[in-house]
């Protein structure tokens, strides 16, 4: 099976590699540094399992892993860790993997051999409860692989039954995000227009009316109108009326 190894710390993905080298099982096909890295790699290279180390700078492990399990053919993915025993209980409940730094050869061994894809949901959970920073890029499915979008570059997100429309200045994507948790981590640079859609404060142009007479945003870099409810037009129009003051 190949592997790839994922960690910030160079000595750590060293221990790895000279345990890994043990067996004749695995086959290690590459290493990364940050969960950006770890997420192209695992596109290009294809690993069987990834070795993932949980706190890294910038996306860390479990972001990266739910970003991961995405792909049409997800890895194996197996956490390293330097949590205490009693940080790990999130992680045995949801029956997910982990190695405890340091990482003993048997353990390892045992790991990889019983080593699972892990679904959706179980990673959905995990980045919720694990995450605590927000992301500053959003990763998107386009033409059957992954890309990252960098957050200041998005206009807004809008929901359309069970999908998100991400829309840059340049093109739109679908994910599969709820607007509610969205807002919730995005709060300081989005703002509720309407019950269906996000717009990034920065973004914010002027207001208009629809041919119906509904008051709409209006951008610079793109032509769409979003519309803007009752309920929010009062904080929407205080809003850009401060940014022009």
């Amino acid at each position: 099976m190949n592997v790839l190894i994922v960690d910030d710390e160079q000595l750590a993905r060293q221990r790895l590699r000279k345990m890994l080298s043990a067996t004749t099982d695995y086959q290690i096909i590459g290493e990364a540094e940050t969960g950006e890295d770890a997420l192209r790699k695992t596109q290009t290279s294809q690993p069987d399992v990834v070795l993932m180390d949980i706190r890294m700078p910038g996306m860390d492990g479990i972001e990266a892993a739910s970003y991961i399990n995405r792909m049409d053919k997800p890895p194996a993915i197996i956490f390293t860790t330097a949590y205490s025993d009693h940080a790990l209980n999130a992680f045995e409940t949801h029956a997910v993997d982990y190695l405890l730094k340091p990482i003993k050869q048997n353990r390892l061994e045992a790991a990889l051999d019983a080593a699972k894809r892990m679904n959706k949901a179980q990673l959905s959970q995990l980045l919720d409860e694990q995450t605590e920073t927000t992301r500053q890029k959003i990763c998107v499915k386009t033409r059957g692989s992954l890309e990252l979008i960098p957050i200041e570059e998005i206009i807004y997100f809008k929901a359309d039954q069970k999908y998100v429309t991400l829309r840059t200045a340049e093109q739109e994507f679908l994910i599969e995000e709820s607007l509610k948790n969205l807002e919730q981590e995005f709060t300081r640079q989005f703002i509720r227009i309407h019950r269906n859609a996000l717009v990034a404060q920065d973004m914010l142009h002027s207001l208009t009316k629809n041919s119906e007479g509904h008051a709409c945003i209006s951008f610079s870099d793109i032509d769409d109108l979003l519309e803007v409810s009752r309920r929010h037009l009062p904080d929407i129009r205080k809003k850009m009326k401060n940014r022009s003051a």
